[in-house]
């Protein structure tokens, strides 16, 4: 089998490839402008739109949409014993999800309409299958994952019909919402996975009961509503009250329930670190945006804690993990992927650090970006024998 065929073989290999390496690529054309026009002579992004748009939305719905297609495309057929994806499918979801990339880094050369329909199409078709896999199974929490994929493709619609100067179109509100869904993701996967892994490991190595995290589902159910709350209240702009109580409320909870977690007890397990990192960002984010929306702090910072930290942090613990178990690899971390989960959180400092103190503000983002972007660059360079390679038999 060729590496190209074996790299369409699994939805994993393939979106968790992209996703790296797109991450990566994408944050180092924005450095590139960023240092162009704050050190440099100038320059221009190619397209016709404002530079902050294509970095919010290739960064959410470019990087975060390819991760969460390779993780859902191969975790569904698993939860409901349906087939998995074919090569075929594969290879059409992977050209979709390049094609969008093209059409919005060249929005303006081709025609907009036609452009606004390769970008959605991808998390339309990805929503529809995902409906398809799980649509027997409403009242499961799989369910919840549904309808936060469909608020994604809903919140990128948003966007697209602002640059098409449509309405309902409302950039601010789509990049935001979108932001706010893969957020609720993050709390409602990580929720579940982080708790569940850490006492597994914890088993294993002969922890008393008494010593195992503790998860309490009233507590679960509540940071899960309040993640889609928020992310409701982005999608469809509420009372600036109503979406920074619902942000405060998921802080709080999440912080609360990670006590229960045993998170020191893990930290000589970066895979497992990494994904109560993840949580403990996502937790602060949401904290730093309900402070923020009653006017205690920066709201673009507390944004990007919450994108770099959690979204971005969880990504990364996800995906570095899936690849291991999903081509037969001992889980164990290597040193470039740990040395990329310590990397995160400085960039999320960095770029809070930017919108809170202007005078640091050029370095700081100069730092965030490159930070970003050798995080991405070392899983990508790291994880290509997996995703290249055969499944390894133990």
């Amino acid at each position: 089998m060729t590496a190209l065929l074996r790299l369409l073989s699994d939805s994993f290999r393939v979106f968790f490839l992209l996703a790296s390496l797109w991450a990566a690529a994408a944050m180092a054309l924005w450095l590139w402008w960023l240092w162009q026009n704050q050190i440099g002579p100038g320059g221009d992004l190619p397209n016709a739109l404002a530079p902050s748009h294509w970095h919010a939305h290739e960064l959410i719905f470019g990087f975060g949409m390819a991760a969460t297609a390779g993780f859902f495309l191969t975790a569904a057929p698993n939860w409901t014993g349906k087939p998995v994806a074919g090569p075929r499918f594969i290879a059409l979801m992977a050209g979709l999800w390049l094609a969008g990339r093209g059409a919005v880094l060249l929005w303006g050369s081709v025609p907009p309409v036609l452009a606004a329909g390769v970008v959605l199409a991808f998390p339309a078709l990805l929503t529809e299958r995902m409906a398809r896999q799980l649509i027997r199974r409403p009242a499961s929490s799989e369910g919840l994952y549904l309808a936060l994929l469909g608020l994604i493709t809903l919140a990128e619609a948003r966007v697209l019909l602002d640059w098409l100067d449509l309405p309902p179109g409302d950039a601010a509100a789509g990049l935001r919402g979108g932001l706010a869904a893969l957020v609720a993701l993050v709390a409602v996967l990580g929720g579940r996975i982080t708790p569940q892994f850490t006492r597994n490991a914890l088993a294993r190595a002969g922890a008393p009961p008494a010593a195992l995290p503790r998860s309490f589902p009233w507590l679960d159910r509540s940071v899960a509503g309040c993640a889609c709350l928020a992310a409701l209240a982005a999608v469809f702009p509420l009372s600036g009250a109503l979406a920074g109580a619902a942000a405060l409320a998921l802080g709080a909870g999440q912080l609360a329930r990670m006590g229960f977690w045993r998170s020191r007890k893990v930290l000589g397990n970066p895979l497992l670190a990494a994904l109560h990192l993840a949580m403990l960002g996502t937790g602060i984010g949401a904290l730093l945006q309900g402070f923020a929306a009653f006017g205690r702090g920066e709201e673009i910072g507390a944004l990007h804690v919450s994108a770099i930290a959690g979204v971005g942090g969880m990504i990364l613990a996800v995906m570095s993990r899936a690849t291991l178990a999903q081509t037969g690899r001992a889980l164990v971390a290597p040193r470039p992927v740990v040395l990329a989960y310590l990397l995160l959180p400085l960039a999320a400092l960095a770029r809070f650090a930017a919108a809170t103190w202007p005078e640091t503000y050029v370095a700081a983002m100069l730092s965030a970006a490159a930070l970003w972007v050798l995080a991405f660059a070392l899983f990508a360079l790291s994880s290509a024998p997996a995703f290249l390679g055969p499944r390894q038999t133990p």
